[in-house]
Parts: C-alpha cells; sequence; structure tokens
C-alpha cells in the first residue's frame, strides 16, 4: 500500500486558480500514475503525473497527462465521463464510504458517494459548481483527436464537495484513496491506476485497494 503526505500550503486570503496552480508546483512533488494492473488486456499507457496539497478548506490537485488520443464528449455534470479522457482521485474519510472524483480532460466532473460501485449517491451539480477547475484543453467538447497530446488540469476542491461528511476542515485529516487514468471510449482504452489494484477486469471502486493519504496539519 503507498503511503501518500498531503502539503498543508497556507494562504493569507482568497487567490486565482492560477496563483493556486503556482504554489502548488512550488511546495509539492510531482507523484505518478502509471501501475498497469490490467496489462495483457489493456497494454496502453499514458503518461500521468500529479500533484496534490490542501489548503485546510480546499483540496488542491493538479494533473498533467500525455496520450496519443484525446476525447472530450461529455458536458454535462454526473455524466459518463469515463468514457473521455479522464482523471480521476477517489477518496474515503470514514473508511467506509468514499467520494469519486471524476473529470474528464475538459473539466466536466462527476462525483458521487456511498460504499462501493453499485450504490453510489451523486453529489448535487450545485455543490460541484463550487469546484473551480482550468483545463489547459479548454472547456467546449470535441470528437476524438489522434496524434501526441500533452494537457494539464488544476482542480481546487472545497470541504463543501463532501457533502455527506462533516469536515471543519483538512488539517490533520487521515484518509484513504487513490488516483486513476482512462479512457474507455477512446481508440486505446486503458486504466492505469497510482495504487495497484488486484481484480480479474479494471475496476476502481475498489476501498480494499486504496493507499493511504495523511493531510499535514
Amino acid at each position: 500500500m503507498k503511503n501518500l503526505t498531503v502539503n498543508k500550503i497556507k494562504t493569507a486570503s482568497p487567490i486565482s486558480i492560477l496563483e493556486a496552480a503556482k504554489l502548488l508546483e512550488k511546495h509539492t512533488d510531482l507523484e505518478a500514475i502509471n501501475i498497469l494492473n490490467w496489462k495483457n488486456a489493456f497494454p496502453y499507457i499514458p503518461g500521468v503525473l500529479f500533484r496534490i496539497a490542501h489548503t485546510g478548506n480546499e483540496i488542491w490537485l493538479k494533473f498533467y497527462v500525455q496520450e496519443k488520443n484525446i476525447l472530450a464528449q461529455e458536458t454535462e455534470i454526473n455524466g459518463d465521463v469515463y468514457k473521455d479522457s479522464t482523471v480521476e482521485f477517489f477518496i474515503s474519510l470514514d473508511g467506509t464510504n468514499y467520494y469519486n472524483f471524476e473529470f474528464n480532460c475538459i473539466g466536466t466532473p462527476h462525483v458521487g458517494y456511498g460504499p462501493g460501485r453499485g450504490n453510489r449517491t451523486p453529489i448535487l451539480p450545485e455543490t460541484l459548481k463550487q469546484i473551480d477547475i482550468e483545463s489547459s484543453l479548454g472547456k467546449q467538447p470535441f470528437a476524438e483527436k489522434s496524434g501526441d497530446f500533452s494537457w494539464e488540469m488544476m482542480i481546487c476542491i472545497p470541504t463543501q464537495c463532501f457533502a455527506f461528511d462533516k469536515i471543519e476542515n483538512l488539517n490533520g485529516l487521515e484518509a484513504t484513496g487513490n488516483f486513476y487514468k482512462c479512457g474507455d471510449e477512446t481508440s486505446d482504452p486503458h486504466f492505469v491506476t497510482w495504487n495497484a489494484i488486484d481484480t480479474e477486469n479494471p475496476d476502481y471502486h475498489c476501498p480494499e485497494f486504496f493507499g493511504k493519504i495523511s493531510f499535514e496539519d
């Protein structure tokens, strides 16, 4: 099981997402999403790195992706973003239930809550609109493009998005989670993870394979 310490970044006042991205790059190290758990069926591995930090009341997360095919068709909040070029962050605050934060490459979010794949409760779109998202690919949908692409996405998730937990702040929080990259309906379907998953078929809804995530006090 991997262990990840989420550094705390102190800010005197609310700042822009671009300023947050600069602070994130200054105060954090890169982590890789590079484990191929199902390499026989899905051998393609894109290049995926991320940075993560928190401010006490927000999680800052930035993904860096290099891949052959990019696809962005879903524009509806809580739609089927996993079919597109997508990055994901799953986190459990209580060891039983978890939140699945999924973002396609133009920043369309899908977030649910529950103990497993089959019983998810969606977080309300009004709540998810509080997430600040900036993608280098913009916000407009597009059909699949093939070639050699690099894109980045900066995400600021406020604690209000943990709608089923009473979280005053993230300071000192002990959690579990995993980070993913997928693209189910791209020309090269792929499923890569930060912490290893031991299942026969691709399945990200496996909290038993989450790594440890510790938020700095």
